[in-house]
């Protein structure tokens, strides 16, 4: 097997794993705010054993430390939401949801990002709106708040990733998650009192829970971003993307056997994710991206899906 098949191979082998964050999100017992903080602390302890995170951490300005630690409050507000959104709705709702961060991004990223606004994204974007519509009426209205957080998480997606498109430059990758989950953790320790919580607001998981997070952390977070490094040194930005936009198919038809959430939903929740994924998937045919854009600015989008989810 070539040496571009096998990273076409490991891309959607990551991808794959991606999709099963959505499904740790409802099987987790753990409240949304104590899911996070904890994936983010397993996350954060594991760079931390890594040296070459350290060395390029004491290369970096302060002043860009600063930035990347901003960027992980909104990764961990993101989190936050994107969690809230499966504890209130499903699995199957909160990975549509993510489908839309792309129309958000598309207007987002010419502001933040300083790069040409191109009309066809948003085009693309209006596109959306019927299945938007069609999701809604299909959702029971015991799940709409968090049809409306899952929203809100898709939105906050498409700020830190046009965020970490503007800044990553240069900086080892691993180095800037570790700066930016590190930050979202100390913020959701400040907050944590704060939040709703039942008993006590230092959720302990047990033993379940705990090897779930570990699975969590680890098997779709550090080895799927290891990977896509890899691949990324074979593979085009184009077919990152295109491979990256499979992620919330791949978690709805994760959660349909896994969690059985086809008899939640009604065939007009389908119907309606059916167009929001058909306009996902077209968008790298129908708007490639310019070549100019980097392998590390693809790999922040597929972040905000994959990483960050």
């Amino acid at each position: 097997m070539s040496p571009r098949s096998t990273a076409q191979l490991q891309i959607h082998f990551c991808v794959l794993l991606w999709g099963f964050t959505a499904i740790f999100g409802r099987v987790i017992t753990l409240p949304a705010a104590a899911l996070v903080l904890w994936r983010m602390l397993i996350v954060v302890i594991v760079l931390a054993l890594l040296p070459s995170v350290w060395r390029s951490l004491r290369a970096m300005p302060l002043r860009v430390i600063a930035t990347y630690a901003g960027i992980g409050v909104i990764v961990a507000l993101h989190w936050l939401t994107f969690y809230a959104s499966i504890k209130l709705a499903d699995a199957s709702i909160g990975a549509t949801c993510m489908g839309v961060a792309p129309v958000f991004l598309a207007i987002i990223e010419p502001w933040i990002a300083r790069s040409r606004f191109d009309p066809r994204e948003l085009v693309l974007g209006i596109l959306v709106i019927p299945g938007v519509v069609l999701v809604v009426g299909g959702v029971p209205e015991s799940m709409r708040l968090g049809l409306a957080i899952g929203v809100l998480s898709a939105l906050l997606v498409a700020l830190f990733s046009a965020l970490n498109k503007r800044m990553i430059e240069n900086a080892d990758p691993l180095t800037v998650t570790g700066i930016e989950l590190g930050a979202g953790a100390l913020l959701l320790t400040v907050l944590a009192p704060l939040l709703p919580h039942d008993g006590a607001a230092f959720v302990l998981p047990d033993l379940h829970d705990a090897l779930l997070l570990l699975a969590l952390a680890l098997g779709c977070t550090l080895l799927p971003y290891a990977l896509a490094l890899h691949a990324l040194k074979q593979l085009s930005a184009y077919s990152v993307q295109l491979a990256t936009n499979l992620e919330p198919v791949y978690a709805i038809v994760l959660a349909i056997p896994l969690l059985g959430e086809q008899r939640e939903l009604s065939p007009a929740f389908y119907l309606g994710v059916a167009i929001i994924l058909a306009s996902v998937l077209v968008h790298p045919l129908f708007v490639r991206r310019r070549s100019d854009v980097q392998h590390a600015d693809i790999l922040a989008a597929a972040e905000s899906k994959g990483l960050a989810d």
